[in-house]
């Protein structure tokens, strides 16, 4: 083991430290603390040296994987390239500065900002009016479900309470509708891996609040028959919700509330370039149609003769947030969003939408495919083709491409297959990048038919190697 290796407690040596600090000019004592703030043990925290403790957390951090260390092909995730000039814009102190209970006269700027956002997401997606103030994708999914069932509520129709999920949708979409106190009815797939319209029909009674779907869906294939999807929905009187988490292969091209969306929300931290994983920062806009914009929970901004203010909503879903969302997270999308412009904003679902066929055009020979469609931004292999197996798993495969690497695409995921493998490049890669991914699944491909062992015992060159998940799961070690 290397020296830096080592815990940082296994590198603490007594009354060792890396700090010196000025006299306290209050006299302030631990016999002067209150008994209930003081603590009951003293906490064990290493002695160490600073430069003992700045090397402890670099090398900490060059044991992780991010975008900027390499390829991410997290499948339905799109874990693009954010630009730097984002993360800038957000810390620039006349942000970062910001306290949310200043007066609306003293933040003008940021509610611009705020308002500005708003109006751009609602050209993008063809909506009349947005909120900004969820925290994330999944919080989104709830906010929109709470105006659907506000919705049908202001208007007497308290039956439904039913809401119709693909079997191919996120799972953040029954899990968010069961929070929302609405029943889970699911709807099949066809063959070809989109929703069966003909087994949609039956499903919708007069106890139906809506469906959730996003197109294109999670094998990364259009839904063709969204517009009868649409009718049939809207004739039975129910609602249709937009889950916006890939909607980075439709951005400038196609817009949900074109296609009939009455609801839906974005993941900020995804189509819009902001960085995302470890559970934060997140970002989840809810976007409506212009009958359901006097739900939007509160509070809002308000333009009033060049004033903007912020204003509770009387009839909205209330507060989902303790303020407006995560502000910074705003910043990175509003800055992504001018950087593009108009023109090239239109090149970003094109792109995804190449990088993502190049992929699996490339690869289909060696991984089993099984929709061959044309397919958007992201696609899904069945494990490795007929005669290439060898016993070996998807898991596998994900653990071998970390000794190349890169990061492993999503697995097992849609649970529509077996063996899935969900690759997502986003538009942000280049030629050479992806071409290198492929290499490295060609290669894993041919090990797997003539050195299977190597995949099975992978990975071999990370910093922690295949933990056994089954004793983790049914044996867990956890802190008291």
């Amino acid at each position: 083991m290397k020296y830096y290796d080592k815990l940082i407690f296994e590198l603490s040596k007594e009354d060792r430290n890396g700090f010196s600090l000025p006299e306290n000019d209050w006299q302030e004592t631990p016999e002067n603390i209150p008994a209930v703030l003081r603590r009951a043990v003293p906490p064990d925290l290493p002695q160490v040296s600073e430069p003992d403790a700045v090397r402890h957390y670099v090398n900490l951090s060059n044991m992780n994987f991010g975008v900027d260390t390499g390829f991410y092909p997290l499948g339905s995730c799109t874990m693009k390239y954010n630009p730097k000039i984002c993360e800038e814009t957000a810390a620039h102190p006349g942000f970062s500065g910001l306290h949310p209970l200043q007066p609306a006269s003293t933040v003008q700027g940021a509610l611009r900002i705020y308002d500005e956002l708003s109006r751009f997401l609602c050209s993008l997606t063809g909506m009349a009016a947005f909120t900004l103030n969820p925290f994330a994708g999944a919080h989104g999914e709830l906010t929109g479900l709470m105006i659907m069932r506000s919705w049908h509520i202001s208007r007497g129709d308290l039956k439904r309470t039913r809401i119709i999920v693909p079997d191919s949708a996120h799972g953040t979409n029954p899990a968010s509708a069961a929070v929302c106190g609405l029943e889970v009815v699911q709807v099949r797939s066809t063959p070809q891996g989109i929703i069966d319209v003909e087994a949609l029909k039956p499903l919708l009674d007069d106890r139906v609040a809506g469906i959730m779907m996003t197109n294109p869906n999670t094998l990364g294939l259009f839904e063709t028959e969204i517009h009868e999807i649409e009718a049939s929905v809207h004739a039975a009187g129910g609602l249709l919700y937009y889950d916006g988490a890939n909607m980075n292969a439709l951005l400038g091209k196609v817009r949900p509330g074109d296609m009939g969306f009455d609801i839906m929300h974005l993941n900020l931290h995804k189509t819009f370039s902001t960085p995302h994983g470890g559970g934060g920062p997140g970002s989840g806009p809810v976007g409506v149609a212009a009958h359901l914009k006097h739900l939007l929970p509160s509070p809002a901004v308000h333009c009033r003769g060049g004033f903007l203010t912020v204003e509770d909503q009387p009839e909205g879903a209330g507060r989902v947030s303790g303020f407006m969302g995560n502000f910074s997270v705003l910043l990175k999308a509003y800055t992504y969003i001018l950087m593009l412009g108009k023109q090239n904003v239109r090149k970003v679902g094109p792109y995804a939408v190449l990088s993502a066929n190049y992929i699996k055009e490339s690869l289909k020979d060696c991984f089993r495919l099984p929709v061959p469609a044309l397919c958007k931004h992201e696609f899904v292999f069945d494990g490795l083709s007929s005669g290439q197996e060898n016993s070996v798993t998807t898991l596998d495969v994900a653990k071998r491409l970390l000794d190349y690497g890169f990061h492993a695409p999503t697995i097992y995921f849609p649970l529509l297959f077996h063996q899935s493998i969900m690759i997502e490049p986003t538009e942000t890669e280049s030629k050479e990048t992806l071409d290198a991914f492929i290499d490295a699944m060609r290669s894993i491909a041919a090990e797997a038919a003539t050195d299977p062992d190597i995949l099975r015992s992978a990975p071999h060159a990370t910093p922690v190697r295949r933990p056994d998940e089954t004793l983790a799961a049914t044996r867990p070690k956890l802190v008291e």
